[in-house]
C-alpha cells in the first residue's frame, strides 16, 4: 500500500507560515518592511491586543494595481527578483514571495490599495488563504493591510503565544529596528489606541534619540569610515555610557538589520581595558557593502547574514571604533591660550624665594564638645585618627567605620567574628581564606552578589523590603519598549523596595531605592532589570522576583578590582557563610574554589 501522498494546499500553507510566522512580531516585520520597500516615507501602526486582534500596517508607498493584489498573495509570487542571480544583488527586504500568502493562511486577512495614477483602489479580502474575494473600494494611495484574529486556525500555535506584554515587547523591538535602519521614514505606533510612538522624518542621531532617551545623546561618538570593501558609519557610546547589559546595540547591513556576533567581537575588544569586564559598549553601526559581497539568504528571518571577506571587515571595523574612542573620548585637556593670564615663575629646586606654608590648628579643638571643654579630639594629628569614644558616636551614627574613600560600603553584622579571619587580598579580586584542609580563594564580587541575592529576594518574598526616599528624585526616560516592560513591572519595583513614578512619555521619576541601595547608579540598574525580564515579563511572580533581584544584585556588588580592608572581608566572608549556597552565584557561577594541602604539596614536590 503507498503511503505517501502530497499535502493539501491548506496544510502546506500552514506549515510554510510557521517558519515565517511564529508570533504577530513576525507579522508587523514583515509588513513594515514592505511598505519600505514600496517606498513609503510614512508608515502607520495600529496593533490591538499585542497583535492577537489586528494588525494593521498604512503606508503611502506606490500601492499596487488590481492584478498585483491578486497574484501578491500566490506563494513565490514577488516584483523583487526575476532570477537565481538576483539572490546576490538584493537591495530590498523582501524576495522570497512567502510573507504576505503565510500571514493570509493562519488570520483573516483585508488589503486595500490604490496606486497613485489610478481614480479607485482594490481591495482583498480572504479567511485563512481562502475564499479570496476582491472588490474595488475608495483609499487613499498606497496600502493598508488589517489582520485579524491571527492563528484563529491554528490553536496549538495561538495557545503557545505569551503575555500580551511579551508579545508587545517583540512588536516593539521590530518597530525599533525597522525605525533606526530608516529615520527618513516617519514611523507611528498604536497600542489599545493609544499613540505609543511618533517618529518623524530625521536624522540618524535624532532616531537614535527618539527611541533611546535623551540621555543617550551626551554618550554617543561617530563612527566613520570608508575603503574599497565596506564603508561603516553610525554611532558607539563612549566610556561613561557603558552598561552592564548589553541591549542597545544594533549591526545593520544595506539597511538590514542583522545579527553578527563575529562583528561584536570587534566592537568588544576596541573597548577592552577600557571598561568593566562585566560592562558592555551600545553601538549603532551601519555596514554598506556591494549586495553581491553578502547572503542573506540563510534563515527566513533574514537576520544572519554571511559576508564574504569577513575577516577583513572585522580588523576594518576594530580600527575605527578604537580611533573613535582614542579621537572623540573626553580626556584631560590643556588649555593654550594664555593670552590674558598672569605669569607665574616656575619653581627653581634650592631656590630661598619663597617658603612651604605652614597650617596651624588646634591638636585639642574638638567641634563636638561645648565651648571651654577639653574632651580628646578626633585627629590627634594630620592625618593620623585617635582614639574615639565609639559608644557616643554609636548612639549618634551607628556603627561607623573609618575607611578609604575607594572601598564599598558593607554593613556590618554581629556575626563577622564566625568567618575566619582571611589571610588577605589577591590582585584585588580575590579573597584569601585559610581551611582546615587547605586554601580557599573567593571571588569577591560573585560573593556579593550572592549575599545580595539573597537579601533582596528575602525581603521581597516576604514584603519586608525597607525603602529609603531620595531627597532630590532622579528622572530619566525609558525607550518605548523598556517602558512597556516597566509597566508591567512596577509592582514588583515596590516589593523589592523602590519607589518609581511613572512620568508618562516614557520618562520614570525615581523617589526611592531599597535601603543600602543608595549611591548606585539607579537609571542603569533600573534598566538593566527592565532588560532582564523584557523576554518574559508576564512570568510568575517568584521569577520575576528572581531574575531582578539578580540584575540588581550584579549591579550593586562589589567590582573585581576594589580594595577591601581586613573587616570588610571578613563580614563579607561571614556573610556568605551565612547563605544557602555559598559556593554559586544564582545563576550557576563558581564563588571560591579550595587549593588542597595535598595539591601544594605537589606544587612543591
Amino acid at each position: 500500500m503507498d503511503r505517501i501522498q502530497l499535502l493539501s494546499e491548506t496544510v502546506a500553507s500552514q506549515i510554510a507560515a510557521g517558519e515565517v510566522v511564529n508570533r504577530p512580531a513576525s507579522v508587523v516585520k514583515e509588513l513594515v518592511e514592505n511598505s519600505i520597500d514600496a517606498g513609503a516615507t510614512s508608515v502607520q501602526i495600529v496593533v490591538t491586543d499585542a497583535g492577537r486582534t489586528l494588525i494593521q500596517v498604512t503606508d503611502n508607498g506606490q500601492g499596487m494595481s488590481e492584478a498585483d493584489a491578486r497574484l501578491a498573495f500566490q506563494r513565490h509570487a514577488t516584483s523583487k527578483i526575476r532570477e537565481t542571480d538576483d539572490l546576490y544583488n538584493l537591495t530590498t527586504f523582501g524576495f522570497r514571495g512567502e510573507a504576505l500568502p503565510s500571514i493570509a493562511a493562519v488570520s483573516e486577512l483585508s488589503l486595500n490599495t490604490r496606486t497613485a495614477d489610478s481614480e479607485t483602489g482594490v481591495q482583498v479580502s480572504m479567511s485563512g488563504g481562502q475564499d479570496m474575494q476582491v472588490e474595488p473600494c475608495v483609499c487613499d494611495s498606497g496600502t493598508t493591510f488589517r489582520v485579524r484574529n491571527l492563528f484563529f486556525n491554528v490553536p496549538a500555535r495561538r495557545k503557545f503565544l505569551k503575555g500580551n506584554q511579551t508579545e508587545f515587547g517583540h512588536i516593539m523591538t521590530e518597530v525599533e529596528r525597522v525605525a533606526l535602519a530608516h529615520p527618513e521614514v516617519s514611523i507611528e505606533l498604536f497600542h489599545q489606541g493609544q499613540q505609543l510612538l511618533s517618529l518623524p522624518s530625521q536624522s540618524l542621531r535624532n532616531r537614535i534619540v527618539s527611541l533611546c532617551g535623551k540621555k543617550t545623546s551626551q554618550s554617543l561618538l561617530p563612527v566613520e569610515v570608508e575603503t574599497s570593501v565596506v564603508r561603516i558609519n553610525g554611532f558607539v557610546s563612549n566610556l561613561e555610557g557603558s552598561r552592564q547589559r548589553g541591549s542597545q546595540q544594533f549591526f545593520f547591513v544595506n539597511g538590514r538589520f542583522m545579527r553578527h556576533p563575529y562583528f561584536h567581537k570587534a566592537v568588544l575588544q576596541a573597548f577592552e581595558g577600557l571598561i568593566r569586564e562585566s560592562d558592555q559598549p551600545s553601538y549603532f553601526l551601519f555596514f554598506d557593502i556591494a549586495p553581491d559581497q553578502i547572503d542573506v539568504n540563510v534563515h527566513p528571518t533574514k537576520t544572519e547574514v554571511k559576508f564574504q571577506d569577513e575577516p577583513v571587515i572585522w580588523k576594518i571595523l576594530l580600527a575605527a571604533v578604537r580611533e573613535t574612542v582614542g579621537k572623540f573620548e573626553e580626556m584631560p585637556t590643556i588649555d593654550f591660550n594664555v593670552a590674558d593670564m598672569p605669569e607665574i615663575p616656575a619653581f627653581e629646586t634650592g631656590s630661598n624665594s619663597g617658603n612651604m606654608p605652614k597650617v596651624e590648628y588646634d591638636p585639642n579643638y574638638n567641634p563636638f564638645k561645648t565651648s571651654g571643654s577639653n574632651g580628646n579630639s578626633q585627629y590627634s594629628s594630620y592625618g593620623q585618627p585617635a582614639k574615639r569614644n565609639t559608644d557616643d558616636w554609636t548612639k549618634l551614627y551607628g556603627d561607623v567605620q573609618t575607611r578609604d574613600v575607594r572601598e564599598p560600603e558593607i554593613e556590618y553584622g554581629n556575626d563577622s567574628a564566625a568567618a575566619p579571619a582571611p589571610l588577605g587580598q589577591l590582585a584585588e579580586r580575590y579573597i584569601l581564606m585559610p581551611t582546615t584542609n587547605g586554601l580557599k580563594l573567593v571571588d569577591q564580587h560573585r560573593a556579593h552578589i550572592r549575599v545580595l541575592f539573597d537579601r533582596f529576594i528575602s525581603q521581597a518574598v516576604s514584603q519586608s523590603a525597607p525603602s529609603q526616599g531620595l531627597l532630590f528624585p532622579e528622572m530619566f526616560q525609558l525607550s518605548p519598549s523598556a517602558y512597556q516592560t516597566f509597566t508591567s513591572l512596577k509592582q514588583h519595583f515596590e516589593e523589592l523596595g523602590f519607589d518609581l513614578s511613572d512620568m508618562g512619555h516614557g520618562a520614570v521619576a525615581v523617589q526611592g531605592v531599597p535601603a543600602g541601595f543608595e549611591g548606585h547608579d539607579y537609571e542603569n540598574a533600573i534598566k538593566g532589570m527592565i532588560e532582564e525580564c523584557a523576554e518574559d515579563a508576564s512570568a510568575n511572580r517568584e521569577s520575576v522576583l528572581r531574575t531582578m533581584a539578580l540584575s540588581m544584585a550584579r549591579s550593586s556588588a562589589i567590582p573585581s578590582g576594589r580594595h577591601l580592608s581586613s573587616d570588610e572581608m571578613k563580614q563579607l566572608a561571614a556573610e556568605l557563610d551565612a547563605c544557602d549556597i555559598p559556593t554559586k552565584t544564582p545563576d550557576g557561577q563558581t564563588i571560591s574554589v579550595v587549593l588542597t594541602l595535598e595539591e601544594l604539596s605537589k606544587r612543591f614536590g
